[in-house]
């Protein structure tokens, strides 16, 4: 494809995260549809730069794809790159958990997949002003929507410490959110933060040396913490994955990819529940109405290879999980 603002082409500077896995878990779903002479509909839920819709689209030439994404210059990217399949995309703006909405809007009534790739896109990553990486200065922002909501500036200038430590500690996971907390609240008082390197700095004062080595970059926490916050990503994700059950047909699936535990839990327990029996315990005969509406494809969480995370290091967090359909949605 044609390269956008000087930079590389968009299928150079993407590598779908277990692309084929993906591919071969969602497959089914679109052969269930063509056995009921349906076209056979799924949902990129997070198109970033359009590397699996991009796929998806090569290797089943009736599919018809909706992709999904609150970035618009990843829509942009992501246009451009599918722009071979027109006619058989329709690209939204929107967050993931308005799926709902999505299909009132564009008249679809079930879909036979849904896709989900969480977290920070390489585009949010490699784009230095989005201000989503520690290892280079840029302005403190971290919205994955740079046209609406707050900024990591304002959420690092304005919280109260209090809410700072249950942010960092909650979201990141972070055993220093305490001494953190009162770095930037000291340093805030003197100059409010504007880049992520001031940030960093603030970071790196009070995080003991050892606990850097053993864990990563100092600010690595922190920045995942922000990121949530700001993007409010897993009240998002809590709706996004029974939306996206609720979306799907007989014999769909859904396969998601988390990139930290938070992301995995969520996901975790909407497909275990939904995969549960609901009838009272000791209950005689299983009604209808208590059987499951999914089965688990995946047996826990499936990892990329050694070659796969050679190829792309990005993707060595990657957690895939993935379910089916076995209910009909009218009755469940």
């Amino acid at each position: 494809m044609a390269e956008m603002s000087g930079s590389r082409p968009t299928s150079e500077r993407h590598i779908p995260v277990l692309k084929e896995r993906c591919l071969m878990l969602l497959a089914p779903g679109f052969d269930a549809a063509r056995g009921r002479g349906e076209r056979p509909v799924v949902i990129d839920a997070t198109l970033g730069m359009g590397g699996h819709s991009e796929a998806l689209l090569q290797r089943h030439e009736d599919l018809h794809l909706i992709g999904i994404d609150r970035d618009e210059e990843a829509l942009a990217l992501a246009g451009e790159r599918l722009s071979p399949f027109q006619g058989r995309t329709s690209l939204v703006h929107a967050v993931y958990d308005e799926i709902p909405d999505v299909l009132d809007e564009l008249g679809i009534p079930a879909v036979h997949g849904v896709l989900m790739d969480l977290g920070v896109s390489s585009l949010q990553l490699d784009e230095r002003e989005r201000g989503f990486a520690y290892s280079y200065d840029a302005p403190l922002d971290m919205r994955m929507d740079t046209s609406r909501g707050q900024t990591a500036a304002d959420v690092v200038n304005e919280y109260e410490e209090q809410d700072l430590i249950r942010l960092i500690r909650t979201w990141g996971e972070e055993k220093f959110a305490g001494r953190i907390a009162r770095s930037i609240v000291s340093r805030r008082a003197e100059t409010p933060f504007t880049t992520t390197g001031e940030l960093v700095e603030a970071i790196r004062a009070v995080v003991p040396a050892a606990a850097a080595r053993n864990s990563g970059h100092p600010a690595k926490r922190t920045f995942q913490a922000l990121r949530i916050e700001v993007n409010e990503e897993l009240d998002v994700l809590e709706r996004a994955v029974p939306a996206a059950v609720d979306a799907i047909a007989l014999g769909g699936r859904v396969v998601v990819m988390s990139y930290h535990s938070l992301e995995d839990k969520i996901v975790k327990r909407t497909f275990q529940s939904r995969s549960t029996s609901s009838a009272p315990h000791g209950f005689p005969v299983e009604l209808e109405q208590h059987k499951p509406e999914l089965k688990t494809i995946t047996k826990g969480t499936e990892q990329p290879t050694e070659a796969e995370i050679a190829e792309n290091p990005r993707a060595a967090s990657a957690r895939l999980r993935a379910a089916e359909r076995i209910k009909d949605r009218r009755t469940a």
